[in-house]
């Protein structure tokens, strides 16, 4: 076999090879803009997960400032009542 008909032999395998990682390659990117899109919606799911915690979050931020609120004034009521009384037993006296 001569040089020539070895080389030719060579490149042809080179050529079945180049080939074969371009369908490879097309495979690849085909995958590739699909895990792309699924990152995408992925994102967006979880920025719409994140909402609604931070909603859940609020509402339970303002349940609380409403009960101690309520606490608050139930704490304010007890103390005026306390000292109606005191004035009162001081009349009294």
């Amino acid at each position: 076999m001569s040089d020539d008909e070895v080389i030719a032999q060579e490149l042809s395998g080179l050529g079945d090879n180049v080939r074969s990682l371009e369908t490879r390659m097309a495979e690849v990117e085909k995958v590739n803009a699909r895990l792309e899109d699924a990152a995408l919606t992925t994102a967006r799911a979880l920025q719409e997960i994140s909402g609604h915690w931070n909603a859940v979050y609020e509402a339970m931020r303002r349940e609380e400032e409403e009960d101690s609120g309520s606490s608050s004034q139930r704490d304010h009521a007890a103390s005026k009542a306390r000292r109606q009384r005191g004035v009162a037993s001081r009349r009294d006296h």
